[in-house]
């Protein structure tokens, strides 16, 4: 095994599937599959979940609303998205534990970083709901800040691509996908990997990212083994 404790970066809009809004519940399910099969493997796993398939605060704060109060409804929706795959490990028999950045201690713990790491090291998945608790901030800005808390090895951005591409592979049939890549040619292309707040985190703590297709069936297990998929973050870079 290449890690021991990793965290796993998922959007809303994977939830989502084929719907045009909400949550696919055999999506869910095939995702905490997948994720038990990490557990199996005496491998650390911590998750941040965005909320993009239900509010998004940067549309709503373009149409008109206040930006500070769209992020707080973003917040928000990325705690139903972990509460919705709390169940789905849990019945499963996957001991899992939510901890919100905003208190909401009817439903979820409060984010206290000792008491995550500790379910970490009892086999427990540990998901990390509304964001960082502060508007101006993405959840993949989360997943980096969670990442270098707990001291994880790696982050895995599980996408609807299956890696990162010199531009759109959607739009341009002779995109080129990357390998692996260096963190300042992120910044320096724009190739929206993360934000760059997020990426910057990433370089400071030396943490690398692996961006890959969520959706092909086993990828979790693949990337967690150290095998080749998708694109690396963090090292030379280089173009397949």
């Amino acid at each position: 095994m290449t890690y021991q404790r990793v965290l796993l970066k998922l959007s809303g809009e994977a939830l989502m599937g084929d719907l045009g809004y909400g949550i696919d519940p055999k999506v869910v399910a095939d995702i905490a599959e997948d994720i038990a099969e990490v557990v199996k493997l005496n491998i650390q796993v911590a998750i941040v979940v965005g909320g993009g398939n239900i509010f998004r605060g940067v549309k709503a704060s373009a149409d008109g609303m206040d930006r500070a109060t769209a992020d707080y409804v973003g917040m928000i929706a990325t705690v139903m998205n972990a509460m919705t795959l709390q169940d789905a490990l849990e019945r499963i028999n996957v001991p899992t534990r939510v901890q919100t950045a905003i208190a909401m201690q009817e439903v979820a713990e409060p984010y206290i970083r000792r008491k995550a790491i500790r379910h970490l090291e009892l086999g427990r998945v540990v998901i990390f709901g509304a964001g960082s608790g502060n508007p101006f901030f993405t959840t993949d800005t989360t997943a980096a800040l969670r990442a270098a808390e707990i001291d994880a090895q790696v982050i895995f951005k599980a996408t609807k691509v299956d890696g990162v591409y010199d531009c759109d592979p959607m739009k341009n049939p002779n995109a080129r996908r990357y390998e692996t890549l260096n963190y300042n040619h992120v910044l320096t292309q724009d190739l929206r990997v993360m934000d760059g707040t997020a990426i910057a985190l990433c370089k400071e703590n030396n943490i690398p990212i692996v961006v890959f297709n969520l959706f092909d069936r086993g990828n979790i297990i693949r990337a967690v083994k150290g095998e080749k998929v998708g694109t690396i973050v963090g090292g030379f870079c280089e173009v397949n």
